[in-house]
């Protein structure tokens, strides 16, 4: 090999040696780097007890889509004013998205018309579509209370008053519950009794007021999920509570009111997937993010659950998603 060759050899390993070394610290090739999705999911209550099912969807999708969710719980219960001033700072603090769940879907509506986000909002337990709503991720509320009442008909004699216990009529989709379950209640004779919560004491006073005075026996309805985990609460603490209130129903399932189920403390609830609600919300955002269009409504499917049917087990992926 002569002098010439071999320095030409040289050349080329060494051309070689650089390329390899500049294409290795991306200086020539430069890997594009994913953006990651910074997503703010508001809810409307103080802590997750409600949520369990949901945040395990919300961080399936979340390892899915290399997103960063954000889980904002509220400082006090129901508190629309706080939850509409969390939403004005994830949006100035430059979230790419906004999940809620509103406490009162009107003044959630009319607030964000007012800031105008630049985001995608998908809106979860709720059906109102605005142009500042990108999606929403709901059950039909008033089908849920309308089935709840049908159940309750066959099981319970309409001779019986019904007390129907919420945190609120105003907050979100309770006044669907509350008109689907009366549409068939007073069309089968029941008396109603409406009690909404003022204070932690609301509904213990209410029971009491029926339980002392020995005014008679009455079933109750937790017309929202945090009504009925009180409800179960109270009951399962009092024998003599358990003794007047003939039977216990109510709207949305935690591990904790589905175990009181078990234990006889609860007779029939709906629900619906709360898992896929978490996925799905997350999915939305991040779809609605890379500017793909989306259907402005996503509907789930209520399901009534009762003992016989929890220990079937033919809803127990529905209920327990990661076990």
């Amino acid at each position: 090999m002569s002098n010439k060759e071999k320095l030409s050899w040289c050349a080329g390993v060494v051309l070689l040696v650089l390329l390899y070394l500049l294409s290795s610290t991306d200086l020539i090739i430069k890997e594009k780097e994913k953006e990651i999705c910074r997503i703010s999911v508001i809810i409307d209550n103080v802590n997750d007890n409600y949520y369990g099912n949901f945040r395990e969807g919300m961080e399936t999708a979340e390892k899915k889509y290399q997103a960063d969710v954000n889980f904002i719980t509220l400082y006090a219960e129901n508190d629309e004013e706080q939850q509409e001033d969390l939403i004005v700072r994830e949006v100035k603090d430059g979230t790419n998205a906004v999940i809620l769940a509103p406490v009162r879907e009107d003044l959630a509506i009319m607030r964000l018309d007012e800031i105008s986000p630049g985001c995608p909002v998908v809106f979860l337990g709720s059906s109102v579509i605005s142009s500042s709503v990108t999606c929403a991720i709901s059950v039909d509320r008033y089908e849920m209370g309308r089935t709840l009442g049908e159940k309750i008909a066959e099981n319970e004699d309409p001779g019986r008053t019904v007390c129907l216990f919420t945190e609120g009529l105003s907050y979100t989709g309770n006044r669907d519950v509350y008109d689907g379950l009366r549409s068939v209640l007073d069309r089968e004779g029941f008396r109603i009794r409406l009690i909404e919560k003022k204070s932690e004491d609301s509904y213990r006073q209410a029971i009491e007021e029926t339980v002392y005075p020995e005014n008679g026996d009455f079933m109750a309805v937790g017309m929202d999920v945090g009504a009925l985990s009180d409800l179960a609460d109270i009951l399962e603490g009092s024998s003599v509570y358990r003794e007047h209130v003939t039977a216990l129903y109510g709207i949305g399932s935690t591990t904790a009111i589905l175990n009181q189920m078990d234990r006889g403390i609860v007779k029939g609830l709906m629900t619906w997937n709360r898992f896929d609600e978490g996925y799905l919300s997350v999915e939305k955002a991040v779809q609605a993010m890379g500017g793909e269009r989306l259907e402005n409504r996503v509907t789930l499917t209520p399901e009534y659950i009762d003992e016989e049917i929890l220990k079937s087990g033919i809803f127990e992926k529905m209920l327990y998603p990661m076990q």
